[in-house]
């Protein structure tokens, strides 16, 4: 189903359907495809309810093929492209990640999946405007959730600055950083200047390994800790922790899995992402953690009051105190 997804979209035909039916032979011509291969393609994702087939042979979408079409709000485009691109051929070597716990993405791209980002721009591109259309679904429930006031929100791997643009909306008398990788950070640039939000929010290069910007209220980490092992990821709070004034806080916004023991609904998307996320950086790198193991993770990089929420989605807000000095 994945890979037959993955194909209407890498040959345009959502977007072909988005004015409306067309006949098989017309979407081939339009697609460079082959008709009778087009025409199987189509017809088994229309008993998946993507197409519809109207008369024989002319097809057309339903509610759920229109979430893969570039305009529809919060799109599966870009998340169709990386999937069967990069993502998808990571995946497909799966089974020798899990008997290794290595991962295999620098084995078949040279690079690891960040570094590989910033050197292709195409695929960057699709990467930001996945994760762009992941937030527009999970936007409003997050603000919702948090009280930003008056602050300076540093973005730490703030991407194309959609978040914090977004939170300072909705918190007119607050102000912030977008601190990324410098590809990433050109992004912001232009997307913080589009939004005329150049008076209240700054742009800011650098890698979090190595500082994060000084001076905020709020240290935000948003789809961040996910990418990283345990380890990598107390580095970068022990980054955060040397920046942040001692009245600051921290808010990290990610997937929160199910804690043994509880029998709550509605944690099954975390379950398939975490497999991505290993599939991505191996079985002790990036990964979606429960409740327990945030609280564990951040206490034991010394933050203190460490407060889990779980929203409705599935997605949670975890709140911290900074490390005391001394």
């Amino acid at each position: 189903m994945s890979s037959a997804l993955c194909t209407a979209v890498r040959l345009d035909v959502p977007d072909l359907l988005a004015d409306g039916p067309k006949d098989v032979a017309e979407l081939a011509a339009a697609a460079d495809a082959d008709v009778a291969s087009l025409r199987r393609l189509l017809r088994g994702l229309a008993m998946y309810g993507v197409f519809a087939e109207p008369a024989e042979g002319v097809f057309g979408l339903t509610a759920f093929g229109r979430t893969l079409c570039r305009d529809t709000p919060a799109s599966a485009h870009s998340s169709a492209l990386l999937v069967s691109g990069v993502v998808g051929a990571v995946w497909a070597r799966l089974p020798q990640t899990v008997r290794t716990g290595e991962p295999v993405f620098r084995d078949i791209f040279g690079a690891e999946f960040f570094e590989y980002l910033e050197k292709e721009s195409e695929v960057r591109a699709a990467f930001g405007d996945s994760q762009a259309q992941g937030l527009a679904l999970e936007l409003d429930e997050v603000l919702s959730a948090l009280d930003l006031g008056s602050s300076v929100i540093v973005d730490v791997g703030g991407g194309d600055g959609a978040f914090l643009i977004e939170a300072l909306k909705r918190f007119p008398d607050s102000s912030g950083i977008v601190f990324d990788l410098p590809g990433t950070a050109a992004l912001a640039e232009r997307k913080v200047a589009e939004a005329a939000m150049a008076g209240r929010c700054t742009v800011v290069a650098g890698d979090f390994f190595d500082r994060v910007p000084a001076g905020g209220d709020v240290y935000l980490l948003s789809h961040i800790l996910h990418d990283w092992s345990d380890d990598d990821a107390r580095a970068i709070l022990h980054r955060c922790a040397a920046a942040a004034p001692p009245h600051a806080r921290l808010i990290v916004v990610d997937l929160v899995l199910r804690d043994h023991g509880d029998t709550a609904e509605g944690y099954e998307y975390g379950g398939l992402l975490d497999m991505y996320m290993m599939s991505l950086f191996g079985g002790h790198g990036g990964r979606e953690r429960t409740g327990g193991e945030f609280i564990r993770l951040l206490e034991s990089a010394g933050f203190t009051d460490v407060r889990v929420r779980r929203l409705p989605s599935g997605m949670a807000c975890v709140e911290a105190g900074f490390p005391k000095a001394g």
